[in-house]
Parts: structure tokens; C-alpha cells; sequence
């Protein structure tokens, strides 16, 4: 019997994600932390809610949302950054009438698209509020994955991706107790994935700029990790998941256009090209 287990891109054994919540201006100094360290992540936008150009808020408010303006400088054709829907007004969607849940999804997303030239196919539902018929609004309109705020504590793949839950948010007391576990793991079986999710203003808010750049010291650039935005790991895993096996599980065909990394009975690394065939 062969065991054969996805393995992420040029044979990695682990994949690392971030997403970021409500387009503030803190994302401005994540960011740049992010681009310092090579990390990839999802920023998850309300583009109803953008502030006005040049607007001053009053002192001591730390949830100041980013301008339009300042949103495309911060997250455009940034290669690092994928800009995601947080609904239109970030509103909770299980709450409204299923006519205006499809508005602020649909929106929320062509105005993503317009605005900075992507087809965008992720949510993070606000305050994690959602439920059956917001799952089957999500699917109506073209989104293929929906973080929630329950924390796993695990780094296994999702199985359901519209209840996309992160492994922990970054107030997490077990944060670099998890760091730890994942880049110290030697990692045989199904790859890890660490999501890590949050929002900037709270660095600003308990004082601790400290806590998210020694978590990027820690887990970045290292060999064996994968550092992807949410849609990237969606497609990636997708692609894996399309692959066709013969009988014996020997030859196996990638019918998509995505290379795809396999590990065979925890030894050999095998790609299987986009579109190709190959016998392990």
C-alpha cells in the first residue's frame, strides 16, 4: 500500500498564512513588517467604510480606517497581499435580510476587483458571525473561502473552507508556544498549516508592535515553509485535490494549471507538473 501526502510548493513541508481585518491604517506598519520579513497575507476590507481623504480623528481612537487613497498605495499590486471582502459595511450578515447579505457580499467584491484589479474570492465574516444561509450567500456570490475567529490550536488542512477556522489569533497566550511546535516539528505525514489572524489596531492598542515582528523573526525565512495568501493555499490545495490516480496509485495526471508536490510512503518528493503525468 502507498501513502501519498500533499506537500506544498517545491516540496514544502509547511505553509504559513496570515489575514488581517477592517483595511485600518496600522496595516500600513504591518505591511511593512510583512515585506521586511517575506510574509504573505490576506487583508480583509469593508470598501463601504473607507474613510475620507486627509481625515483627522479625534485622539486616542485606534480603529481609524484606511482611506481609499491609502488602501491602494498600502495593499496594490503588492505581491505579498491579497485583498479579501469583510462585507460591504461590515455588516453581520445572519442578522439582515438575505437580499441585503447578497449586497454587501457582491459589492463588497466588485468593487475589491474594480479597484484593485484582482478577482477576489475570500471573506472573513465580521466578528465571525454567520450561518447556514450566509454560507449559501457566500457560495451565490463567487466566494470560495470564509475565516471564522474559532481558534484550532492545530495546523491541520481545512476540510470545509467556507468555515475556514485560523489556528489562533495573534493575542493567543500559546502564540509562540505554537510558533515553536510548527518550525520545530518534523513533519512525516499531512503538512501544517499555520493561520494566523488578527487586526492591526490591536498592536496599537495593547502597546505590543513587539509581539507580531518576533513571531515574524521566528517563523520566516526558512526553507521548509510556505509563505501564502489565504486564496493561494485555496488554490493550492484545490489542485492537490484534483489530481487523478491510476488503479495502483503509481501515475498520477495534474489536471490543472498548477504545479502540485507529493511525498510518497514519507520519503521521495514527486511534482507533478500543470497538465502532466508522472509515475512515481
Amino acid at each position: 500500500m502507498n501513502n501519498l501526502h500533499m506537500r506544498f510548493p517545491e516540496g514544502r513541508d509547511k505553509c504559513l498564512t496570515l489575514s488581517y481585518d477592517d483595511g485600518v491604517q496600522q496595516d500600513m506598519k504591518l505591511c511593512e513588517l510583512m515585506k521586511k520579513y517575506g510574509i504573505a497575507g490576506t487583508f480583509n476590507i469593508s470598501t463601504g467604510n473607507y474613510s475620507k481623504p486627509g481625515k483627522v480623528f479625534e485622539p486616542g481612537r485606534y480603529h481609524r480606517p484606511m482611506s481609499f487613497e491609502e488602501c491602494l498605495k498600502t495593499y496594490k499590486d503588492q505581491p505579498l497581499f491579497e485583498v479579501a471582502t469583510h462585507a460591504l459595511h461590515h455588516a453581520f450578515l445572519p442578522d439582515i435580510p438575505i437580499g441585503e447579505a447578497v449586497y454587501e457580499i457582491l459589492e463588497d467584491r466588485r468593487n475589491i476587483e474594480q479597484q484593485f484589479s484582482v478577482i477576489c474570492r475570500g471573506h472573513a465574516y465580521p466578528c465571525g458571525k454567520y450561518d447556514d444561509r450566509t454560507i449559501s450567500v457566500l457560495k451565490s456570490c463567487g466566494i470560495v473561502y470564509a475565516r471564522t475567529i474559532v481558534s484550532t490550536r492545530s495546523f491541520d488542512i481545512p476540510e470545509n473552507w467556507l468555515v475556514l477556522n485560523p489556528t489562533c489569533h495573534h493575542k493567543d497566550a500559546r502564540l509562540f508556544e505554537l510558533a515553536d511546535k510548527f518550525i520545530n516539528d518534523d513533519v512525516r505525514y499531512a503538512p501544517y498549516l499555520f493561520y494566523l489572524w488578527g487586526h492591526s489596531y490591536e498592536f496599537e492598542t495593547d502597546n505590543n508592535w513587539d509581539v507580531i515582528e518576533n513571531f515574524f523573526k521566528r517563523v520566516s525565512a526558512r526553507d521548509d515553509i510556505w509563505y501564502a495568501t489565504n486564496i493561494q493555499v485555496y488554490d493550492y490545495v484545490q489542485a492537490f485535490n484534483s489530481l487523478i490516480y491510476s488503479a495502483d496509485g503509481l501515475t498520477v495526471i495534474n489536471p490543472s494549471a498548477c504545479d502540485v508536490w507529493v511525498r510518497l510512503n514519507c520519503k521521495n518528493i514527486y511534482k507533478i507538473p500543470a497538465g502532466g503525468k508522472v509515475s512515481l
